[in-house]
C-alpha cells in the first residue's frame, strides 16, 4: 500500500514539476514575444527614438568638499547633475557622492540604434550613466548613478509613449545589453561599448560632460564662477 502511495506521490510531484516548467517556459515565451513586438511594431517608440538628436552637453560635476580625515586620507564630495536630452539647461537629476581620493571615474553604457531600427539613415544612441568610483576603490564598489533596469529621467520622451508594463520591459532589455551585448542585434540595437572617463577633480573647477559624435563621453573643464 505504501509503495502505491509513494508512486502516486512521485507522479504528482513529477506532474507539478512539468506544469511549473511549462508556466515558466510560457512566461519566457510571452516576455520574448512582447519585446519583439515592442521593438518591431510600436511606431510611437520608433518615432521617439528617431527624434533623439546628437547631444553634446549631458550634465556636469563640481567638488563640494575635499578634505583629509584624521589619518590624512583625502576624500572628495561631488555634486553630479544630469540634464535633459536635447536641453542642457533643464536639470533632471542631482546627486551627491563622497569618494576616497580625488581621481574620479564616471562609467556609462552606450546603446546605439542602427539604420535597421531608426530607418532614417542616421544612427541614434542612448547614454546611460552606470556608476561613479575613484581610483582608490574597485569599480563594482562605486555607488550607482542610475538604477539598472529603471527608466532614466532624461529620456522621459521615450518612456511616456509606453504603457507601464511596456516601459519596464523596454528599459530592462536596454540595461541587459550591459551583460549581453548581442541580445537585441536582430533589431538593429547594440550596446556598442561602455565608456569610462576619469579626471582629477578640484574644488575650483566645473566638469561639464559632453558626448562626441562617436559616442565617447568626456569632461570639458572650466573655472568655477
Amino acid at each position: 500500500m505504501r509503495s502505491i502511495q509513494g508512486k502516486a506521490l512521485g507522479l504528482l510531484l513529477a506532474a507539478a514539476a512539468i506544469v511549473t516548467a511549462g508556466v515558466l517556459g510560457l512566461a519566457f515565451y510571452f516576455s520574448s514575444t512582447s519585446i519583439h513586438e515592442l521593438l518591431t511594431e510600436n511606431r510611437e517608440l520608433n518615432q521617439a527614438i528617431g527624434n533623439l538628436t546628437a547631444e553634446e552637453s549631458i550634465g556636469y560635476a563640481v567638488v563640494e568638499d575635499q578634505s583629509r580625515d584624521e589619518v590624512g586620507r583625502l576624500r572628495t564630495t561631488i555634486r553630479f547633475v544630469q540634464t535633459a536630452a536635447g536641453n542642457p539647461d533643464e536639470l533632471v537629476a542631482e546627486q551627491r557622492f563622497e569618494l576616497p581620493g580625488d581621481v574620479i571615474h564616471f562609467d556609462a553604457l552606450i546603446v546605439k540604434f542602427g539604420d535597421e531600427y531608426v530607418k532614417s539613415g542616421e544612427e541614434r544612441a542612448l547614454y546611460l550613466w552606470r556608476r561613479v568610483y575613484s581610483e582608490q576603490m574597485a569599480p563594482d564598489q562605486g555607488p550607482a548613478i542610475e538604477a539598472a533596469g529603471e527608466a532614466p529621467e532624461r529620456y522621459h520622451a521615450i518612456s511616456k509613449v509606453l504603457r507601464l508594463e511596456e516601459r519596464q520591459l523596454f528599459w530592462e532589455a536596454i540595461w541587459d545589453l550591459a551583460n549581453d551585448p548581442a541580445r537585441l542585434q536582430d533589431y538593429g540595437i547594440t550596446a556598442a561599448f561602455g565608456s569610462v572617463t576619469y579626471t582629477r577633480m578640484q574644488p575650483d573647477k566645473v566638469y561639464e560632460f559632453k558626448i562626441s559624435a562617436t559616442g565617447q563621453i568626456y569632461p570639458e573643464v572650466s573655472k568655477r564662477r
